[in-house]
């Protein structure tokens, strides 16, 4: 895979983070813009549409959590959270809030190479579907159109799924009945095993489910197999395009 004229947004109000990133994403293929706060981003956005944002959640006016939520409202860019809290917290609220994966300060900047490449694998342009991939996928009474990434409700209203939540809901449907694994899905989410203290495949499947409108209490769609993973409980119908 290439990653030639990918784009990349740095947030960081440390500029010597913002330039150690600059400088090794760019030695590794990336375009790379760096900005300092949130007004910093917005303002970047007017005129670029990124790959994949690096987000810090410590900013100075709105933090990390504020952005990535306003940015869910209008786009399903990447986002890869930055927490210098030692416990779950941040990376949950984080995840909660949108963002596709997290990483802990100090960081290896290899690791969070690898996080990316695992993250930017995974996204496909929103013109096509991929090739194979089935136009449409009927499960219960949704609708998923994987060209325009909208997700169809039974009283026709649509709403753009983003990248974690879209790849982990066509995980499913190509699955159909099979139960996944914890680690089956953090390795095509985060392209790593999940780890036993890890609860972000909890958020994960806990927000794809409130994506759904399915009861996480009594979930009739995704169910929980204790000790195993979870599995689509419903059939599937694909439609392929010519």
């Amino acid at each position: 895979m290439t990653h030639k004229n990918k784009h990349i947004v740095v947030v960081d109000d440390d500029l010597e983070i913002r330039q150690l990133l600059s400088q090794y994403l760019s030695k590794n293929g990336f375009d790379v813009s760096p900005a300092e706060d949130g007004e910093t981003l917005f303002k970047l956005l007017e005129g670029v549409t990124p790959d994949l944002i690096i987000l810090d959640i410590m900013l100075p006016g709105d933090d990390g959590f504020t952005i990535c939520q306003r940015l869910r409202k209008s786009s399903t860019v990447p986002i890869i959270m930055l927490t210098a809290n030692a416990d779950d917290t941040d990376r949950i609220v984080g995840l909660e809030m949108g963002a596709d994966d997290y990483i802990a300060k100090p960081f290896n900047p290899r690791e969070l190479l690898a996080r990316m490449k695992a993250i930017l694998r995974r996204v496909q342009p929103k013109q096509s579907a991929p090739s194979g991939q089935p136009k449409i996928y009927r499960f219960g009474n949704l609708v998923l159109d994987t060209t325009s990434r909208m997700l169809v409700q039974p009283n026709g209203d649509k709403s753009a799924i983003s990248g974690a939540d879209y790849t982990l809901l066509c995980l499913f449907l190509e699955k159909g009945n099979e139960v996944l694994s914890r680690d089956e899905i953090s390795d095509v989410l985060h392209g790593r095993e999940c780890s036993p203290l890890d609860r972000s495949i909890d958020v994960h499947m806990s927000r794809l489910r409130q994506r759904l409108g399915d009861d996480a209490k009594n979930p009739t769609l995704i169910k929980t197999v204790r000790g195993s993973g979870y599995v689509l409980a419903v059939p599937v119908e694909r439609e392929y395009g010519d």
